[in-house]
């Protein structure tokens, strides 16, 4: 479970990274009138979808066998998670999980439009919603210890 843990807190970087690239790219090309490249920008928005999507799973994985998530829970109750174990149970993973629909919103909103301002504008908007969502929600005190 350790490596599990592992995997999901490294991978994290990686998936942000992507997430940020997608959103700067989707904002770009939304306010610098491109036109959708399906090589460039379809790909990177895609491949932060999917990053993301994996990394939920990963997540949820923990959440069920992990003793921070569900057992805590289940042991302590709600009331007796102080606030950095309610972080983890639960205020982590229910942002993350709008965040990633919201990701999957933008994603699907943009293949309704033909014209690239509009595939831009959806990608910009919905991605950095749910990318401003996963960050507000990173345990930032253990990603610095």
């Amino acid at each position: 479970m350790e490596t599990l843990q592992n995997l999901h807190s490294y991978f994290a970087y990686i998936v942000l990274a992507v997430l940020i690239l997608a959103v700067v790219n989707a904002f770009s090309g939304w306010f610098g009138n491109r036109i959708f490249n399906l090589q460039r920008d379809l790909r990177i928005s895609l491949f932060a979808l999917i990053l993301s999507h994996l990394q939920l799973v990963i997540g949820l994985i923990l959440f069920f066998v992990s003793s921070n998530g569900l057992k805590a829970i289940q042991t302590l109750g709600m009331g007796g998670l102080n606030a950095p174990a309610r972080l983890l149970a639960l205020e982590h993973p229910l942002t993350n999980i709008i965040a990633i629909a919201l990701i999957t919103i933008g994603w699907s909103r943009h293949k309704k439009f033909m014209e690239g301002d509009k595939k831009f504008k959806s990608i910009a908007i919905f991605y950095g919603l749910g990318l401003l969502l996963i960050l507000s929600r990173i345990p930032w005190s253990q990603w610095f210890e």
